[in-house]
Formats: C-alpha cells, sequence, structure tokens
C-alpha cells in the first residue's frame, strides 16, 4: 500500500485496503491479529500496546466501562476461542457495548474454522478502515 502512493481520493486508499486484504494468507491475516489486544483486557491495552492504546482505548470504550461481570465473562469466553480457534477474538469494537461484544464473542464461538477466520479478517477490516481514516483526519 505504501508503493502505491500519493492516493488521489479516499476512496482510492480504501479500495487498494480491501483489495490488498482480500488476497493476504492466513498468517498474514494471524499476524494482524496478533497485534490487538483482547477485548475487555485493558492491562494489556497498557502493557503491550502502548503505541495504539489510545486508539485501542478508543475503540474499546464499551469494554473501558463494563462491570466486572462482564469482564469476567469476556476473559472467559476469550480464553475459550483462543483455545479453539488459536487467536484472539477480533471485532471491530467501536459503538459497541461490553455486553454487545460478549454475545457476538459467544455466537462466533459456534463457528467452523474457516467460517470464523473469514468474520475475524472482515472484522480486521473494519479495524483496519477505522484507522486509515484516523490516519487520514491527523495530517490534515
Amino acid at each position: 500500500m505504501l508503493a502505491g502512493q500519493p492516493y488521489l481520493t479516499e476512496k482510492s486508499l480504501y479500495t487498494l485496503s480491501d483489495t490488498t486484504w482480500s488476497e493476504l494468507s492466513k498468517a498474514d491475516y494471524l499476524e494482524a491479529f496478533a497485534q490487538h489486544p483482547q477485548i475487555g483486557n485493558l492491562a494489556t491495552l497498557k502493557e503491550k500496546f502502548a503505541n495504539t492504546a489510545d486508539w485501542a482505548s478508543d475503540e474499546q470504550q464499551g469494554a473501558n466501562q463494563a462491570s466486572a461481570e462482564i469482564l469476567q465473562a469476556l476473559h472467559h469466553g476469550n480464553q475459550a476461542y483462543l483455545q479453539k480457534f488459536g487467536y484472539i477474538f477480533i471485532v471491530c469494537a467501536s459503538g459497541k457495548s461490553a455486553a454487545k461484544m460478549l454475545a457476538l464473542l459467544e455466537q462466533r464461538l459456534s463457528n467452523d474454522p474457516q467460517t470464523e477466520l473469514a468474520i475475524a479478517a472482515a472484522e480486521q477490516n473494519k479495524i483496519t478502515k477505522l484507522r486509515l481514516k484516523k490516519l487520514l483526519w491527523i495530517k490534515r
């Protein structure tokens, strides 16, 4: 994507982003997923992802305001998801409450691995678009 610069329009940037993302391998998706903190894991946000913690914290605002019970359920759900699929639960958290994210996590635990990888990759693409928009806004 860097080689495609400069982009004449925001739409051309997002189109190339979608195209690039759709052509990646499972290993590429897993590498991208590994760069995210688990939903509701506030300690991970602060420690491991200091360089993007502000953005991720903002995106996970619903989890930041969750009750202890919801955070505990997210923790257990995250562990079950990681054990089943081998990577963390990826969801575009922006605008979602912790309860909504928990419901999505529980629902997606019933997916087969191939279906879930496609859903997680689509959610990662949504996150990427949000962050591209933030970068463009910062540069203005």
